[in-house]
């Protein structure tokens, strides 16, 4: 049975998906509902609260976000941009809203655990990326920082949309090279699988690159 890892928000050591606290710092989810509520939150899979995006910018997001849910409609893409402020850790930050977000244009079926979040605070010039763990099979964490690292320079620049889409292409490309050695060595990703979750459907689907489920039905992490 393939063991699933995650790195602590806080202390940044690895630890098991399924543990209720990082048993190096004690960090869990109660913790960073401390920091930033434990109520739910609703809210939409592009939610620009710093204001990043003008409006044509914001339909280029959107098109590279559903190009991805297109290709994978199993899972989901969300961004989230807002000030912080010095009181929020952008991993920690990340980790709470997978975890607390409502989003409302996700079908309900489709859970959490399925996404992929993107976070970016322009006035720190923090970004990560956190990602639910029926991803585990088939991102890593040096994926994420890769696709990040595409981002740095244009937002550095302050060039937000580009670094954005930046982003959004390269995990596109990561996520369809999984699926593609997903499909040539099938026992390789069955041992991962096999520790992940019983929602099956969902994983079997990314790991046969199943994109034509419903092409009408259009519809958790790394740091900088």
């Amino acid at each position: 049975m393939g063991i699933t890892v995650m790195k602590c928000p806080r202390c940044v050591q690895k630890i098991h998906r399924a543990a209720e606290s990082c048993p190096h710092c004690g960090f869990s989810l109660a913790d960073a509902d401390v920091n930033f509520g434990a109520e739910d939150v609703r809210i939409r899979c592009l939610t620009d609260t710093a204001g990043l995006f003008r409006r044509n910018e914001r339909q280029r997001v959107e098109s590279a976000m559903e190009k991805i849910n297109q290709h994978f409609p199993q899972l989901f893409v969300a961004i989230y941009t807002g000030s912080l402020g010095e009181v929020a850790n952008i991993r920690q930050f990340g980790f709470w809203l997978l975890n607390r977000a409502a989003f409302e244009d996700v079908p309900v079926e489709k859970p959490n655990e399925a996404g992929i979040l993107i976070t970016l605070d322009p006035d720190s010039k923090a970004a990560g990326i956190v990602f639910g763990y029926l991803l585990d099979p088939f991102l890593e964490e040096l994926d994420t920082f890769e696709c990040l690292s595409r981002a740095h320079a244009h937002w550095l620049e302050g060039r937000y949309t580009d670094g954005i889409l930046r982003v959004l292409a390269h995990l596109d490309i990561v996520l369809q090279k999984r699926s593609r050695q997903a499909r040539r060595d099938p026992e390789h990703f069955e041992s991962k699988v096999s520790g992940v979750s019983k929602k099956g459907d969902i994983v079997r689907g990314i790991r046969t690159g199943h994109s034509a489920v419903s092409r009408t039905h259009k519809t958790k992490e790394a740091a900088r």
